[in-house]
């Protein structure tokens, strides 16, 4: 097997463990690749000849992967061409705003809890979220920060 192929096989890998969390595919195709490609930046065409993906198709996962923060993108002089790669500290910036969505959430159950009452035998699902995502935020307030030697 050729190693575009294998590069191509793990960026499959990645595209199906994200698509479990609602990624599209396409996405976790783009996302795969611009992990193992060789140059780090590529053009939309370049990616789309890579994945196999249609231009149209390509486009829109490149706006969303853009708006997400996982992707940064560039002009060079002289070429209308943009070119994508991934941006510096994709995955830390991706996991904090995911914290800070646990956070929002308990701000949502206190006041579900507050409007069916906290001992109303309807809201024991709505308790039942809010330990989750209460535990969730102090799990990832007493993690250690990411360190150098872990990159």
């Amino acid at each position: 097997m050729a190693d575009d192929e294998r590069l191509l096989e793990w960026a499959e890998q990645v595209a199906m463990h994200l698509a479990r969390d609602g990624v599209p595919p396409i996405a976790g195709r783009i996302l795969g690749w611009l992990m193992v490609c060789d140059p780090p930046e590529q053009s939309a065409g370049q990616i789309s000849a890579a994945i196999g993906a249609s231009r149209a198709s390509l486009t829109m996962n490149l706006r969303l992967l853009t708006g997400m923060g996982f992707l940064t993108w560039r002009t060079r002089p002289g070429d209308r061409t943009m070119y994508y790669r991934m941006a510096d500290d994709a995955w830390q910036a991706v996991v904090r705003q995911q914290v800070a969505g646990i956070a929002s959430f308990l701000d949502i159950t206190r006041r579900g809890l507050d409007l069916v009452g906290p001992d109303a035998e309807r809201a024991a699902r709505v308790r039942q979220a809010h330990a989750t995502f209460a535990w969730m935020a102090r799990v990832f307030e007493q993690a250690p920060p990411l360190g150098e030697e872990d990159r």
